[in-house]
């Protein structure tokens, strides 16, 4: 069985300065995220040791939350990236194009949707992450919360945000609004719209 392994960044620790520091950014990335992947390769290994479904039954849930951890958290990486008003990168600018003709059409306007989804993520009682995603269905855009390290399973994931404690608190304390606020200046809309446009082709989740 292949070994899960940590990804590397696709930016410097401190590139998502001064909205996120590079303190979290090392913690979040190299203690936190690489504890998940330590502990779904210990998971994997005993599932397949097991001989017996009672032994499987009980490894579902270090399962579900380390894997979940892991595929959130690759997500994650991907869709933040230096500000754009830093003059660092392109993060917090959604350009013409038909990510920002779907939010237009479902939201009314970026700073509508950021308004809703920051205040449905902001409302998760402990820890989760609050997402943007696309009904493969229907094909539009819906704001989503998971619980804990919970994966996004019912949509196609374009944007996540991780509001477990760790992600901001050395920064911005208790304050989960001014997180949420501030994030959107390092939102990679581009990759998010890569998400979007794949999953419009698509039936996968």
């Amino acid at each position: 069985m292949s070994q899960h392994t940590l990804p590397d960044l696709p930016y410097s620790y401190d590139a998502l300065e001064p909205y996120i520091s590079r303190q979290i950014m090392e913690l979040h990335h190299k203690k936190h995220h690489q504890t998940y992947v330590n502990a779904l390769n210990a998971a994997e290994a005993s599932y397949a040791k097991s001989s017996t479904p009672k032994e499987r039954i009980a490894l579902q849930a270090a399962l579900k939350f380390n894997g979940g951890g892991h595929i959130n958290h690759s997500l994650f990486w991907k869709n933040l990236a230096p500000a754009a008003n830093e003059g660092r990168g392109t993060g917090g600018t959604l350009k013409a194009g038909p990510l920002k003709d779907a939010i237009d059409q479902t939201f009314g306007s970026l700073d509508a949707l950021k308004k809703e989804f920051n205040a449905t993520t902001a409302g998760i009682q402990g820890s989760g992450w609050g997402w943007l995603g696309l009904n493969p269905t229907t094909k539009r855009l819906e704001i989503a919360t998971t619980p804990n390290q919970d994966p996004l399973l019912t949509l196609v994931p374009i944007i996540g945000v991780d509001i477990w404690e760790h992600a901001f608190y050395l920064q911005y304390l208790n304050v989960k609004v001014d997180y949420l606020n501030a994030i959107w200046s390092v939102i990679n809309f581009e990759e998010a719209e890569k998400r979007f446009t794949e999953g419009l082709s698509s039936s996968k989740l």
